[in-house]
């Protein structure tokens, strides 16, 4: 079956509402490379009050915006950029883009395209002069996408939990 893409009409891309949270965890889970639950295991997770309690900080950062895509009123997309103030090339302005995941039967659609377009201007249109985003070294079909879109490969990441 040929995907097509859809039209930017067709999409709408809006900070998230609390109500939102659930379906958004969902989309982050079902984009881990390495996920390994069943759906109702993951809707029961969504649930869980902590993301709630996330949300609240999030939207409570001006700063940072959660945002998600919705087509004919379901949420299908998601990705948070925030913005990071610096010394750095004469106190530049960065915005790092996260968590950009869209749900499976979206994919190839043009929607991670139409958020990442969405993320590049909300960054410009507040200070940014760099954008920068991390992705699992294990996403080899996101890596291209984004650089498709422009972004180039020029750091190794390195994360470590707390």
């Amino acid at each position: 079956m040929t995907r097509t893409s859809v039209s930017a009409a067709e999409i709408t891309i809006r900070r998230a509402r609390a109500e939102d949270v659930a379906r958004i965890v969902e989309l982050m889970m079902l984009g881990a490379p390495t996920q390994t639950l069943t759906p109702e295991e993951i809707a029961a997770e969504a649930r869980h009050p902590a993301y709630a309690e996330a949300f609240a900080e999030i939207a409570a950062n001006r700063d940072s915006a959660l945002c998600v895509a919705e087509r004919a009123g379901q949420v299908i997309g998601t990705f948070q950029i925030t913005l990071i103030p610096g010394l750095i090339a004469r106190g530049r302005k960065r915005a790092k883009i996260e968590s950009v995941h869209v749900s499976p039967e979206s994919r190839g659609l043009g929607i991670g395209a139409l958020m990442i377009r969405h993320a590049l201007a909300f960054a410009e249109e507040s200070g940014a002069g760099l954008v920068e985003l991390t992705s699992n070294k294990s996403r080899v079909d996101a890596h291209r996408f984004y650089r498709k879109l422009g972004f180039d490969q020029s750091h190794e990441g390195f994360k470590k939990p707390l």
